[in-house]
């Protein structure tokens, strides 16, 4: 177990239209997970995709295979 606490940010290729989502990085090392939450709601839940599939996740989106809504 750690006591790190997640030391969350948001990419500065966000828009100021609330689309927005912060993540902890910083939590790779300890727990191998990226706690991923909406930020909007700071206080709110979060997820905590593990490192691997976060990583697939992003990877994706780079090559727009997720397409649009």
């Amino acid at each position: 177990m750690t006591t790190e606490s997640p030391r969350w940010y948001t990419s500065s290729y966000s828009n100021s239209g609330g689309d927005c989502v912060s993540v902890a990085t910083n939590l790779v090392a300890s727990t191998g997970t990226v706690p991923v939450r909406d930020s909007k709601l700071p206080d709110g839940p979060a997820l905590g995709p593990r490192a691997d599939v976060f990583a697939a996740f992003v990877a994706g989106v780079k090559r727009d295979a997720f397409g649009t809504a």
